[in-house]
């Protein structure tokens, strides 16, 4: 055996990448994944919300384009400012508090009255989502081996899958149950607000995090317990899965973390990642977010109509499936661009079809392939920054992206307007292959360790 393979990792970092998945990892994961599940069963219930409001309420298509958007323009503020305080205060406090956030307005808005207190408690529904979803994917990333690194960040992002799925059961269980069955749907999303308790007193912090912020001791005792979990002593190598780190050049220590990211030497991988969050934000929200009311203008019943999206719903965790086990395959690009060019074939097939199984079949195809790319875009945009941007970087690539979020529900009934559904996926397809192309901006990790400057 060689001597590369015989010596201890003597760093955090190299430690960390040494190790086998532990039951302690295990934890992480599922502890950050209820979390991401619980943020997807938000997002997933208010498009069953909004075709229940335009019922009961009699809004109309620009209100409820406003109610969907006036919570991801919360998620833009939130995913830009969630970062930048993870650089700060630390992914595992971060990801607490903005879980607490929008689980508190999230119970809160089951008690609205009308359109504009709705608006006002997404708004900060947004927040805390936007804030959580980069963090999550961040905290769990530094403590992933590098060989398996991006297949457990699709896992997580599976979760996103469980917690859509949820939202359709309710959708279709509870919210037509009753005039009140929304509010009850709504109440059900106060959850997260327990659940932060439950991440900020049983979670450990970032050992890479603490230790670019020289709390070494801090993150010892957790790499150490870590490697306790694995059988190893303290500083000990698993030979089978030692990753070898290369030395990585200083950043530049002038300006700010959000000048930073757009550095030269971050530049390119920075216009490339904002792209791909952008298309794929708004082909996918306004894709998910409208399809139980386009079905109903379609003509079928509210109850069929969630019906069908659930069905849909269920294509997505195979999706997720498929894209852990090929991301470390084929790499993140590669995956990442097949995926939406999946993603904007199914949308042309949604767009066009008009019998039930037609329109089953394409809904599946674009849950499976789109989710899929939803992953490795997770997996991805945390790889592409060091450790002292990570969360800088994925923050402000999805607050960016929650731009289009915003804009497109708003623009949905426009296009339906102007060409119906034929166009207006149509136009979702054309979304998908910008970001296809825009992936190859992008540096690709795959089996690497993590930048930790």
């Amino acid at each position: 055996m060689s001597e590369s393979r015989n010596s201890a990792p003597r760093t955090i970092a190299e430690r960390l990448d040494a190790l086998p998945f532990t039951r302690k990892h295990r934890r992480v994961l599922t502890g950050s994944g209820v979390g991401w599940a619980l943020d997807a069963m938000d997002v997933g219930l208010i498009s069953f919300i909004i075709a229940a409001l335009i019922q009961e309420w009699g809004i109309s298509s620009g209100e409820a384009g406003l109610i969907a958007s006036i919570g991801f323009v919360g998620m833009a503020i939130g995913a830009s400012f969630g970062g930048l305080l993870a650089d700060r205060l630390g992914r595992r406090q971060v990801f607490a508090i903005t879980l607490l956030i929008y689980g508190l307005a999230t119970g809160a808005s089951a008690l609205a009255g009308g359109v504009a207190v709705l608006l006002v408690l997404r708004f900060f529904v947004g927040l805390g989502l936007g804030a959580e979803l980069p963090v999550a994917s961040t905290y769990v990333s530094e403590f992933a081996p590098a060989r398996i690194r991006g297949r457990i960040i699709v896992i997580l992002e599976a979760f996103w899958a469980v917690g859509w799925t949820a939202s359709a059961l309710i959708g279709y269980f509870v919210v037509p149950a009753s005039e009140n069955g929304w509010r009850w749907a709504l109440a059900l999303g106060a959850v997260p607000a327990v659940w932060a308790l439950v991440v900020r007193w049983t979670l450990p912090e970032s050992p890479r995090w603490l230790s670019s912020r020289g709390r070494s001791a801090e993150a010892e005792k957790i790499v150490a317990g870590l490697e306790s979990s694995a059988g190893l002593a303290p500083g000990e190598m698993d030979p089978e899965t030692h990753v070898p780190v290369a030395a990585a050049p200083a950043l530049p220590s002038s300006g700010s973390r959000i000048a930073a990211i757009w550095s030269p030497e971050l530049r390119r991988r920075t216009l490339a990642i904002w792209t791909v969050w952008f298309c794929v934000n708004f082909a996918y929200y306004g894709a998910f977010i409208w399809i139980p009311s386009i079905l109903v203008d379609a003509g079928f019943s509210l109850v069929r109509s969630f019906g069908f999206t659930l069905i849909i719903t269920l294509a997505q965790l195979p999706g997720y499936a498929v894209a852990a086990w090929l991301i470390e395959v084929w790499g993140r690009r590669l995956t990442l661009s097949v995926f939406l060019v999946g993603s904007a074939a199914s949308a042309v097939m949604f767009g066009t079809v008009h019998t039930e199984g037609a329109i089953i079949a394409a809904g599946m195809a674009l849950s499976f392939f789109n989710l899929g790319a939803w992953g490795a875009l997770y997996a991805v945009t945390p790889e592409i920054y060091p450790t002292s941007l990570r969360g800088t970087g994925a923050g402000w690539a999805a607050g960016f992206g929650r731009i289009a979020s915003i804009i497109a529900p708003l623009l949905v009934p426009v296009m339906l307007a102007a060409g119906g559904s034929g166009l207006t996926f149509a136009v979702f397809a054309v979304f998908f292959v910008i970001a296809a192309a825009a992936t190859w901006g992008l540096v690709d990790r795959k089996g690497e360790a993590l930048d930790d400057r």
